[in-house]
């Protein structure tokens, strides 16, 4: 006779797997004062899988204990609790109090600088890390010293380098569920790469002729301190270019899509609205292309990608239908050869560019559906 209360194997191995995906991480946040780390605490405040496993939020090293103790609702107001004044205080940056709360996935929403000294401290302590600057985006040393970085110990440095997923969950998922370090994308980089990464992988461009990106984002794109640039007098009124061939994210395209410089070029520009990035991307493909089959192209590449919106051609996608949602939306028109190709690619940059896309990673380290927390 069986015995009905033993388990098979198959079973089993869904009870684990139910078991991984309940389970709820104990995360920090550290750099909340800046947009994404305030869309980042949002976020994670109203995760459904953390409603019992509220983050703790830290500033950053070196900031002296204060008589006075800062809360999350005096930098960003809006995240206020109700009807529970101070009950999210940012803390003193401190491994210790880290480690105290029991930190599996550490967020860090700080300077490049900050992040390349820090993870190493993380990983040494096994948390895993979702890292939003561009300190551990880059393979290649050409590309990943526009940030002019400094590691204390070299070797160490190299080898974490090794092992960073880029954090693209569309392109890398797979690596990203097993990684202990996460480098989230740039907001630019995200916008470029998810417009064209369907297309290399078909074969389709043609790089002889090349590709140009024209991308435009949000004053909020440079981050909250105030600079010449982003002053209201000069960006209000106004369009501007610049960095045309030294952008930090250009190496993140050039590793991400497999090119070299000289087959794309990435022109940013600043525009006058608070944040929304708009990416018009030019190319040429190799022969005829109809669009039903560029279509089709699209939607198999991310037919598993809950937050990347295709538009049919002849509909192009708009900041406004994007901005605050952690979607990327994508569309494109092809010319009467039907071999001048044009996409547009359209994403809020503090969300699907930065903190919503830090969730989506943390979503797909623990096993759990991708949108969780992010519709």
């Amino acid at each position: 006779m069986v015995n009905s209360e033993v388990q098979s194997p198959s079973s089993l191995v869904e009870d684990t797997l139910a078991n991984i995906r309940s389970y709820a991480p104990r995360t920090a946040i550290v750099g909340v004062g800046g947009y994404a780390g305030g869309e980042l605490s949002r976020l994670l405040l109203h995760h459904p899988r953390l409603s019992d496993a509220k983050p703790i939020f830290l500033g950053r090293a070196g900031e002296a204990e204060k008589d006075t103790t800062i809360y999350l609702e005096d930098l960003h107001p809006q995240l206020a609790a109700p009807n529970a004044a101070g009950a999210y205080p940012v803390l003193p940056f401190s491994w210790d109090r880290i480690v105290d709360a029991g930190t599996e996935v550490l967020f860090l929403a700080t300077p490049h600088e900050q992040s390349r000294e820090w993870v190493p401290g993380a990983i040494e302590r096994g948390i895993k890390v979702v890292d939003l600057s561009g300190a551990w985006r880059l393979q290649e040393a050409r590309n990943r010293n526009v940030y002019r970085l400094e590691d204390a110990n070299a070797k160490l440095a190299a080898e974490l380098q090794a092992e960073a997923v880029y954090g693209c969950p569309e392109l890398h998922r797979n690596a990203i569920k097993k990684a202990r370090l996460v480098a989230n994308p740039g907001c630019y980089a995200t916008s470029i790469i998810l417009a064209l990464a369907p297309l290399v992988q078909a074969d389709l461009i043609d790089l002889e002729i090349g590709i140009i990106c024209d991308a435009k984002s949000g004053v909020s794109g440079a981050g909250k301190a105030a600079t010449a640039k982003t002053h209201f007098m000069y960006a209000a009124d106004n369009l501007s270019a610049y960095a045309i061939f030294g952008h930090r994210h250009t190496g993140e395209l050039l590793e991400q899509l497999h090119l070299d410089a000289g087959q794309i070029q990435f022109t940013p520009h600043l525009l006058p609205i608070p944040r929304g990035i708009l990416s018009t991307i030019y190319l040429k493909l190799k022969h005829s292309t109809e669009p039903t089959e560029i279509d089709a192209i699209f939607r198999n590449f991310y037919k598993q990608s809950p937050l990347v919106r295709l538009h049919a051609s002849p509909h192009l996608p708009q900041i406004q239908h994007v901005v605050r949602t952690n979607f990327c939306d994508l569309g494109f028109e092809i010319g009467p050869d039907r071999k001048r190709l044009v996409m547009v690619s359209c994403l809020d940059n503090l969300l699907k560019g930065a903190a919503g896309q830090a969730v989506q990673n943390m979503n797909v380290m623990c096993g759990w559906e991708e949108q969780e927390g992010l519709l």
